[in-house]
């Protein structure tokens, strides 16, 4: 049995794009802190009514279908203010875009209770959102933690509930940059594979179809520029799923560098370019996936102004581009008899 059970319920209809999902799968999509086994426990405590009725976890989700679930309370205290640096791209009175560095978690999960995004957030602002829940104060969207760039805050629940619409009808346009191992036969592309939960490792995200819980995914993109067994590439996700672009690239068989889950390397060094044999061949260019979430297009929630910003290139990305253009350049060393 699941812990003790929450009072209220949560209540919603199911969207067009949902239909044929199993209830489990369903609702541990849109409630990642609860793992799967514990959706289960709740529908088989009958804590899950699907138009007021109990439902099993096979159960496929119709259009329309009205859910009500209690679920547990999550144990965990609420994020404490935490004096960390945030680069500010953007702001105003109703919402913030800041740039997130690599390596800094979007918000307190299971391992991760400080250190995070929303700690940093909680000091910084004194207003944030509730309508994500006490752990993730004024969280509009996430990137992963190795993912730099670009993330919107909402101060206040109205000015999230529009800046969410924005994400949930597409019309946001996000566009990353991302370095990838290979170089794609074409200068531009799509990809649409629906993607799910992997069926063996519950870290990472694979390529599955809608009757094994995929959902809808399509990420286009193109090519900046080759560098010799690399590539540059601009990425522009139609969808926002979960690491979405590396395993999309991944599919294609051009992983993003040093993305260690989906390619299983976590760095790119001196001699990976130009060989083992260079004074600095162990220096690391990057060691972390080469992904940035560099520019954001969308309307402002309060003037309907359209706007458009940009992060910067982060140094580690910058210089390992720079690597990469420079080994174009060195001298071939002519074949010996």
């Amino acid at each position: 049995m699941p812990p003790e059970l929450s009072d209220t319920p949560t209540e919603f209809r199911v969207k067009p794009r949902m239909v044929g999902k199993r209830i489990d799968t369903y609702l541990a999509g849109r409630y990642p802190d609860y793992s799967r086994s514990v959706i289960q426990k709740v529908i088989d405590a009958q804590a899950v009514l699907i138009n007021g009725l109990p439902s099993k976890a096979s159960y496929k989700v119709r259009l329309d279908d009205l859910i009500s679930v209690r679920l547990p309370e999550l144990a965990d205290d609420a994020p404490v203010p935490e004096d960390i640096p945030i680069p500010v791209i953007y702001e105003d009175e109703t919402f913030v875009v800041v740039n997130k560095p690599p390596g800094m978690v979007t918000h307190p999960a299971k391992g991760n209770w400080s250190g995070t995004l929303v700690n940093a957030l909680q000091f910084h602002f004194d207003t944030l959102s509730t309508i994500a829940g006490e752990n993730r104060p004024g969280i509009v969207h996430r990137l992963d933690r190795d993912t730099s760039g670009l993330l919107i805050v909402a101060k206040d629940d109205r000015v999230h509930k529009l800046l969410a619409a924005q994400f949930e009808n597409r019309t946001i346009r996000k566009e990353y940059l991302a370095i990838v191992r290979g170089e794609p036969s074409r200068d531009s592309d799509y990809i649409e594979k629906p993607l799910g939960p992997h069926p063996t490792d519950r870290e990472k995200i694979a390529i599955r179809q809608p009757e094994d819980g995929g959902r809808e995914a399509v990420t286009f993109y193109e090519v900046l520029e080759r560098l010799g067994g690399y590539a540059l590439i601009r990425c522009f996700p139609k969808t926002g799923r979960t690491h979405q672009i590396r395993v999309h690239l991944t599919h294609i068989g051009h992983p993003i560098v040093a993305d260690k889950m989906y390619s299983g390397r976590s760095r790119l060094t001196v001699g990976d370019l130009i060989g083992p044999d260079a004074a600095d061949a162990e220096r690391p260019l990057i060691e972390r996936q080469a992904l940035h979430a560099q520019r954001l297009e969308f309307d402002h929630p309060r003037t309907g102004e359209r706007l458009k910003l940009e992060a910067p290139i982060p140094q580690d990305i910058a210089q390992t581009i720079a690597a990469l253009r420079s080994s174009l350049k060195r001298p071939t060393r002519p074949a010996t008899s």
